[in-house]
């Protein structure tokens, strides 16, 4: 059964940052891309940033200065790093793994950016 167990999510003041972690089990091929995704109500959900297992980035418009995505192909495990984070990056951010031309979606986990 797979399973990407997402954390690091929370409440943080405007300027501050964050870290997210995912972690990928029970994914019996090659993992190729992982990423992160977010969402905010009555919004579609958007990318924002994607890492291959070679370690090749891509980034969403609106994060690609502030936020920086990184894996550990050992640990099936991809992190955002998320840094001078805006009341803008409020969202449900939703971790994705492709392997064999699945996707799998993380729960979700809240950040708020908020004074």
């Amino acid at each position: 059964q797979v399973q990407l167990v997402e954390s690091g999510g929370g409440l943080v003041q405007p300027g501050g940052s964050l870290r997210l972690s995912c972690a990928a089990s029970g994914i019996t091929g090659r993992i190729d891309g992982m990423g992160w995704y977010r969402q905010v109500p009555g919004k579609k959900r958007e990318l924002v940033a994607l890492v291959t297992p070679s370690g090749a980035r891509l980034y969403g418009e609106s994060t690609k200065v502030r936020f920086t995505i990184s894996r550990d192909n050992a640990m099936n495990t991809v992190y955002l790093q998320m840094s001078s984070l805006k009341p803008e990056d409020t969202a449900v951010y939703y971790c994705k793994v492709r392997s064999n031309d699945d996707d799998y979606w993380g729960q979700g986990t809240q950040v708020t950016v908020s004074s």
